[in-house]
């Protein structure tokens, strides 16, 4: 197991290598140099970046706390299965972060310029983009669960749970994307209160409710719905609050729909 933990600290120091190489080289639009910190810069970035880390924190401590529910439940062939499973949804966090990464820049700009109908209609473009992608990914792997497990092993508990864990929660996984793609947005309005509030509304229906239907019911696939559950209401609190104009702190005042063709310039 340590070879895990190594290869991801040699990765990522190899990718913070090239890219310092790249910024330092002539190719760079930006010239570092040292300068003097600035604890306005270090406010604003930290306003952001901060509280932003509460929401990968929120998803980790979901993770973390449902493998203990599940290790109580089926013992360490469930867990097995269930982490397999569940290694699918992380991987989901850097094809969003494909299209979050953008909307982080768009939305901020459109918000600076005063366009804030143009960038709500931005970040809800992405988040439906992205409820797209990753829903397939759920559907697919909710029919056909052993393609994705079978890579890992052959145990029968594990393919059994980890099948389960797919069928139930994978159809959910668009409203994951939706949510996730809808954070990133945020990042870019600077209001990332309501990620933070969806993140832990996901966090408590799935570890509270799981571990509540897992007492009155000792089902694993109970437990799995109420992670399913967790998953619907992220995206569809947060989608409900950015729609209505949330990052504004007023209602959305709804306007007749220009192309954004037109608003260019």
């Amino acid at each position: 197991m340590a070879g895990a933990g190594v290869a991801v600290v040699l990765t990522s120091a190899l990718t913070a290598a090239v890219l310092a190489a790249y910024l330092f080289s002539r190719h760079s639009l930006l010239r570092p140099k040292l300068t003097r910190l600035s604890g306005a810069l270090f406010f604003d970035i930290l306003r952001v970046g901060a509280v932003g880390a509460l929401s990968t924190l929120q998803t980790t401590l979901t993770v973390a706390l449902t493998t203990a529910i599940v290790a109580v439940a089926g013992g360490t062939d469930a867990v097995a299965g269930y982490g397999t499973g569940a290694r699918l949804e992380y991987l989901l966090i850097p094809l969003v972060f494909g299209l979050g990464a953008p909307l982080v820049a768009l939305v901020g700009t459109n918000i600076g310029a005063g366009q804030h109908e143009r960038a709500l209609r931005i970040a809800l473009t992405g988040g439906a983009l992205a409820f797209g992608m990753t829903e397939a990914i759920g559907l697919a792997a909710a029919a056909w669960p052993q393609a994705w497990l079978g890579l890992f092993g052959d145990d029968p508990r594990m393919l059994a749970t980890g099948a389960a864990y797919l069928r139930i929660v994978g159809p959910a996984y668009g409203f994951f994307g939706l949510g996730l793609c809808l954070y990133f947005a945020s990042q870019g309005a600077g209001r990332l209160l309501w990620p933070i509030l969806a993140g832990l509304l996901r966090l408590l229906v799935a570890v509270l409710g799981g571990f509540l239907v897992l007492r009155l019911t000792g089902s694993l696939p109970w437990v799995f719905a109420a992670l399913s559950t967790g998953l619907v209401l992220y995206g569809v609190f947060l989608a409900g609050m950015v729609a209505s104009g949330a990052w504004f702190g007023r209602p959305r005042h709804r306007r007749p729909w220009v192309p954004m063709s037109s608003q260019v310039g």
